[in-house]
């Protein structure tokens, strides 16, 4: 059944970040929030962005070899938080961008790279050589060359902002979706508060789910490699570069999406478990479960429950 909340809906969709933005309050008609929501969007794109020549990351990027450069508190705590879940080394790498744009895999240009430029590269992405400065807010790249993608987790950083935001507002339920990577505010509009998320298809396209999970206010994200890969001679290069290696990640699975509280930890986790390959999920109050799929369909679950398959 549905409530009360659905009966008033705000909504718009536009590109942004590389990709379709879905923006949706429920309780009001009133755009205020989304249109906040759209402009907080853009900032952060103006910052992070590494597809453009100017941004604060691309600042740090020319400079790389050379000196230190001062960023905005929300540009250095992200890219602090990168540098500290790099330095892990469980597969996330935000000094990747030397790969990332020798592949270029989902862009134009896409190419299977000589296997010595892929060995240059790779001297490149040491994220113990990127320093920071928490007294200046300034971080420096040792090494000439060396670049700076907060790709695989600006997202959820951003989408945690916006629900910062949308709460100054009072919006008390909607949904943040930025080109798939999820995050549901508050109730849901059905009688039960729960939200209703659907679990990809890989061999389908996009809407066609395995099934569904049903979970309170929570991230859902999701690493997958079904939809930006490189094919030739009959053989797929996925866009998951394996820092270790050079090469996209060789895997049985085919994604992983995961539930959290937020959705930084969701980008975190979900290739976390990605690289790891296995269901081994940590036992956090912040993390409620995730969803495990094969490139054979076969899938598993931990700690969620996968319900109406093949829906």
């Amino acid at each position: 059944m549905i409530n009360n909340l659905a009966k008033k809906k705000a909504q718009k969709s536009f590109y942004a970040l590389g990709t379709q933005i879905n923006l949706t309050t429920f309780g009001t008609k009133n755009t205020q929030a989304i249109t906040a929501a759209m402009d907080l969007i853009r900032h952060f794109e103006d910052i992070l962005t590494v597809n453009r020549s100017k941004s604060e990351v691309m600042s740090i990027n020319q400079a790389a070899g050379k000196d230190f450069v001062q960023v905005s508190p929300a540009t250095y705590n992200l890219v602090k938080k990168a540098v500290q879940c790099s330095r892990e080394n469980f597969g996330f790498n935000a000094a990747i961008g030397p790969l990332v744009k020798l592949w270029k895999i989902g862009f134009a240009g896409a190419n299977r790279p000589d296997d010595k430029a892929i060995q240059e590269k790779l001297k490149l992405i040491d994220p113990k050589q990127i320093q920071l400065d928490d007294n200046n807010l300034a971080i420096f790249l040792r090494c000439s060359g060396m670049e700076l993608d907060l790709g695989g987790i600006a997202k959820g950083y951003i989408a945690d902002r916006i629900r910062d935001l949308w709460n100054s507002f009072g919006i008390n339920s909607g949904i943040i979706d930025l080109g798939g990577n999820l995050l549901f505010v508050g109730d849901s509009v059905h009688n039960d508060s729960q939200w209703i998320i659907g679990i990809q298809d890989p061999t389908n396209n996009r809407g066609h789910a395995i099934g569904s999970v049903k979970l309170p206010a929570c991230s859902a994200v999701t690493t997958g490699i079904y939809e930006r890969y490189l094919e030739i001679d009959g053989k797929k290069y996925h866009h998951v570069i394996d820092p270790r290696t050079g090469f996209p990640l060789r895997t049985n699975l085919a994604s992983v999406t995961v539930f959290t509280k937020d959705s930084i930890i969701g980008e975190i986790e979900a290739k976390r478990l990605f690289f790891a390959g296995d269901k081994k999920l940590t036992h956090r109050n912040d993390l409620y479960g995730a969803v495990f799929v094969y490139q054979d369909g076969s899938y598993e679950t931990s700690g969620v429950k996968l319900i109406g398959e093949n829906t």
